[in-house]
């Protein structure tokens, strides 16, 4: 009797240990593995900026104005020094009303557009002589790396004395600052171009101008992007240094008349106009860049 109980249990225990433990406790700890790693995928950590929110860039200059606003309203600022926004607001239309603002604006979009126009095409042409000949790179890429190290206003003196105090002057500066971030950006995107893409144009024995229309301008668009934004804001830079040189009109013109008489609500007025204009160029170009640069994925957005 003991042992066909021994027996009998025997089996019944074994099939449990099997059954129970073998089969049920694995596959139940298993389920609670796979839905846990799950919940941990669902709930992954983002490590990049999150998406991009429509005109949130307009953040930063609208915290700076309330916080210019406030100050200005609870009596911290001194307008003889820092005129608030209501003064320059007011200002600003009467500047309108009588024609000097947007005369001024005219004159200096021109020179900034004709200097920025100069010095993109110059800039790129010198990039691609330098990145896609040797003999090329030899001749140009020391005169301009020389020429970055100088900034276009230490050549002020000079250029004075070749060209007068005339408009030549004042684009002529512009245009030197724009070609040599175009030149720095686009030969520099030039030269990191994958060789095995020329390798493969080689191979498929492509002519000279399907080469530069299949791999030298995709290959170069990112670097000359930087180069037109950056180029951009040093258009803005060097209008406001040579407008103020024996100018009679422009946005510095008007700034340095205000100077002379204690402006600040007309000098405030000019520099909002330079910031405006810089912040929409720089949109603009980012908004180009984002069209032409579709294929990419960055953190950008």
């Amino acid at each position: 009797m003991m042992t066909a109980v021994v027996e009998e249990r025997t089996p019944r225990s074994s099939q449990d240990g099997r059954g129970g433990k073998g089969d049920g406790e694995p596959r139940h700890l298993g389920d609670a593995a796979a839905e846990a790693g799950g919940r941990a995928r669902g709930r992954r950590r983002r490590l990049g900026p999150a998406r991009p929110v429509p005109f949130g860039r307009l953040l930063g200059p609208a915290l700076i104005l309330a916080a210019w606003w406030g100050a200005s309203a609870a009596g911290l600022l001194d307008p003889r020094i820092l005129s608030g926004p209501g003064t320059v607001v007011s200002t600003a239309v009467d500047l309108v009303a009588d024609g000097r603002l947007q005369g001024n604006v005219l004159i200096s979009l021109q020179r900034a557009g004709l200097g920025l126009l100069l010095g993109v095409v110059t800039g790129v042409a010198l990039a691609v002589v330098a990145g896609l000949s040797r003999t090329g790179e030899y001749l140009v890429d020391g005169p301009l790396q020389i020429k970055r190290a100088i900034p276009s206003l230490a050549m002020l003196p000079l250029l004075i004395l070749w060209l007068g105090i005339g408009e030549d002057m004042k684009v002529t500066v512009i245009a030197l600052g724009v070609a040599v971030n175009m030149y720095i950006n686009t030969y520099a995107s030039l030269t990191g171009i994958d060789s095995r893409h020329v390798e493969l144009a080689e191979v498929l024995r492509l002519s000279r101008l399907r080469f530069v229309r299949k791999v030298v301008i995709p290959g170069s668009l990112p670097g000359f992007f930087v180069g037109l934004r950056l180029g951009v804001t040093s258009s803005w830079l060097g209008l406001i240094v040579v407008e103020q040189i024996n100018a009679t009109s422009g946005i510095g013109y008007m700034m340095f008349q205000a100077q002379q008489y204690a402006q600040s609500d007309v000098i405030i007025v000019g520099l909002v106009a330079y910031g405006a204009f810089g912040f929409a160029s720089d949109a603009l170009v980012r908004a180009v860049e984002r069209r032409a640069l579709s294929w990419r994925r960055t953190l950008a957005g």
